[in-house]
């Protein structure tokens, strides 16, 4: 079977690795030279720089590299797809935050590269940044899922412990406390069980730019953090501890899969029925809602309105129904629906990210053809 690998939308640091640093507003095929020749099992986005892993579990990458979040020894942007220092232990998998990376290896074991700003490498501040990969030696046994948000980090252990890490959700957390100490982990550089899952067995996280999800081995939802567009389902602004998504929200049944773009979020059921909440006045709920006007407080805290989608709770989607693969970026989402072709829905803030024959952003999914067998990755 041939292997080909195809590229579209924002390309300001070079992260669709076609050697320039020019938008693509439809798909473009990689030239045989410009990609591994052996296929690949995994591909990640973060917020300027793509990753991948091969079969063979080689790691490749391109893109912003001003932290060495690509994890090539260096902090030079890359424009198409270089190969990463040979590595002890084959990488199964990658999670890519805002300006770091996480890769999982065939033993278990996390490595991180890239800001240390926040102590989002998981291997406390000694330095502002890794251009290498490092261990996180904290983490005491075999790990099995891993997600990068924008400024933390987290990870579920073979026996089914969910450990979190990094200072992005801090300042959210400490005006959510008041006067009353923030818990450990939103505090700590360096991995730190989450409290109030001691009674589940996780099996995968996700995290979104401010929040965080666990999907256990029987098919809940728990979800923490922030709630200021409704991600947690709750009257909450932000939630401290793991909260249970009530499974009548999902039709009453279990969620086999569970994604997480920066403000909203996507959960597959045990019968293939997909469901989307959160932020949606991208598009990116891939569903039409009545829009609502909020006053949203920017970085120095001064109001601003903009429109925002109150959505709070999942909303099934029926054209997604039984997704073989599903991907969330930033604000928007693709997915593989049975032998149709790919499907998008929403708009990222770069018009051309997921253009499809318009400048306007889609509320509903929309079919784009592509080449079948295809790897799905959304930055």
């Amino acid at each position: 079977m041939e292997f080909c690998l195809y590229a579209w939308g924002a390309n300001s640091y070079g992260q669709l690795g076609r050697g320039d640093a020019e938008d693509l507003s439809d798909p473009r095929r990689l030239g045989p030279g410009a990609m591994p020749s052996v296929p690949l099992r995994v591909l990640r986005g973060g917020g300027g720089h793509t990753v991948a892993i091969t079969e063979d579990g080689e790691v490749w990458s391109c893109g912003q590299n001003h932290r060495g979040q690509l994890g090539l020894g260096h902090t030079t942007d890359v424009s198409t797809l270089h190969p990463g220092p040979a590595l002890k232990q084959r990488v199964v998998n990658v999670s890519c935050g805002w300006d770091f990376t996480l890769f999982l290896t065939d033993c278990g074991q996390v490595l991180t590269c890239g800001s240390n700003a926040f102590g989002q490498l998981g291997v406390a501040k000694t330095s502002t940044h890794s251009a290498e990969p490092v261990r996180v030696e904290s983490l005491g046994e075999p790990v099995v899922s891993v997600a990068a948000g924008l400024r933390h980090a987290l990870a579920v252990t073979d026996s089914g412990c969910v450990y979190q890490w990094g200072l992005g959700l801090l300042t959210h957390a400490r005006r959510a406390v008041g006067p009353n100490s923030v818990p450990l982990h939103f505090n700590s550089q360096v991995p730190v069980r989450v409290p109030g899952l001691d009674h589940v067995t996780a099996r995968t996280v996700a995290a979104g730019s401010a929040h965080c999800v666990c999907l256990t081995g029987g098919g809940d939802v728990f979800l923490w953090g922030s709630n200021k567009y409704g991600q947690l389902t709750t009257n909450d602004c932000f939630s401290t501890y793991p909260a249970l998504l009530n499974r009548s929200l999902l039709d009453g049944e279990g969620a086999t899969h569970v994604w997480s773009g920066w403000t909203h979020l996507v959960a597959k059921t045990e019968s293939g029925k997909v469901f989307t909440w959160g932020r949606g006045n991208y598009g990116q709920l891939g569903r039409t809602e009545p829009t609502n006007h909020s006053a949203v407080l920017q970085s120095d805290d001064s109001p601003v309105v903009e429109d925002v989608k109150e959505v709070s709770f999942p909303g099934k989607v029926d054209a997604l129904y039984g997704a073989e693969q599903i991907a969330c970026g930033s604000e928007h989402n693709l997915a593989i629906v049975g032998d149709t072709p790919l499907r998008a829905c929403a708009a990222s803030f770069h018009s051309a990210e997921l253009q499809v024959q318009s400048e306007e952003n889609l509320c509903e999914p929309c079919v784009r053809s592509l080449p079948p067998n295809i790897l799905l990755a959304s930055c």
